[in-house]
């Protein structure tokens, strides 16, 4: 489908847009996420609205209203059309702007609270998240998100309370950069056999590991692998030149097994600052509790897309 991006919506259009979704069945609030939200979106960024509902959505009423707004392009989907966590949602374009609707399910978002509040490291597999979808990402979307349609106050309700990171979810992470340390040594072995692709893969898990734990440390959320690393390099504490050495070590991994080993040991220096920065040493654990697949693995960055 070709979306061709214009000029930005107004913010009355977008409540405007936010009033009308709230006359279909299910939905109980509108948010706007991503760039826009943050304030840094240009000419032609996408806009991102959180449909946040309960129970039954009305997926049809969803759709006449897609057709309405965008016209016969527009794309509804069934809920869990993009998969178990990104969950479904529709594409339009609407004067001339791309515009995705994000379908949030508020019971699960709760339930995902309840989860972070614990100290729970959940990760969900799901397309277009190479690092999986981490549990918390709800919660931290909607502390992120701007209210556009909030008439029962629920969401603004759970904003309040969200807008303060999980000390609990904080000190899971800090634990959890053992498994970095893990993720390198395990690489290593693939040194000889000159795997590069498996060793990159352990190295942007590594990678991972470390931008959660200092996300963690300074309370910010930190819910989409995009812009991640940037993110926390801006964070205090981190270690010097962090967004520069490890974007190095992820454009240039090698493929001798020599290039390899350099890659692995810069990398263990990263992780080894990291560490040192946050003042925690981690203790051996287990990997991050994984639904939907069979192996650990954690995302950063962004919003309700970004």
């Amino acid at each position: 489908m070709v979306r061709n991006d214009g000029p930005m919506l107004s913010d009355e259009e977008l409540m405007s847009i936010a009033d009308r979704l709230l006359a279909v069945s299910g939905i109980v609030g509108v948010t706007l996420g991503g760039s826009r939200a943050r304030g840094a979106a240009l000419p032609g960024s996408d806009i991102d609205l959180g449909l946040y509902y309960r129970g039954a959505l009305d997926i049809e009423a969803l759709g006449e209203l897609a057709f309405e707004l965008s016209g016969p392009q527009a794309e509804v989907t069934a809920i869990g059309g993009w998969g178990p966590r990104v969950n479904g949602g529709g594409w339009l374009t609407i004067g001339g702007q791309a515009v995705d609707w994000i379908y949030r399910d508020l019971d699960d978002v709760d339930a995902c609270w309840r989860r972070a509040c614990r100290g729970e490291i959940v990760v969900h597999v799901q397309v277009g998240h190479p690092a999986g979808f981490p549990d918390w990402a709800y919660p931290g979307e909607l502390a992120l998100a701007v209210l556009l349609a909030d008439p029962t106050a629920e969401l603004g309700m759970r904003r309040a309370e969200m807008t303060h990171y999980p000390a609990a979810l904080a000190r899971a992470q800090c634990r959890g950069l053992w498994e970095a340390d893990f993720c390198l040594s395990i690489a290593g072995k693939a040194i000889g056999r000159a795997d590069a692709a498996y060793i990159a893969g352990c190295l942007f898990r590594a990678v991972t590991v470390c931008v959660h734990a200092l996300h963690g440390a300074a309370g910010v959320w930190v819910i989409n692998e995009k812009g991640g690393v940037a993110s926390a390099a801006r964070l205090p504490g981190c270690p010097a030149d962090f967004e520069g050495r490890v974007q190095a070590l992820m454009g240039g991994v090698g493929t001798s097994a020599a290039e390899l080993g350099r890659t692995l040991a810069a990398a263990a220096a990263v992780v080894a600052e990291v560490k040192a920065a946050l003042g925690e040493v981690p203790a051996p654990g287990v990997p991050a509790r994984t639904l939907g697949g069979t192996s650990g693995a954690s995302g950063a960055a962004g919003g309700t897309g970004g």
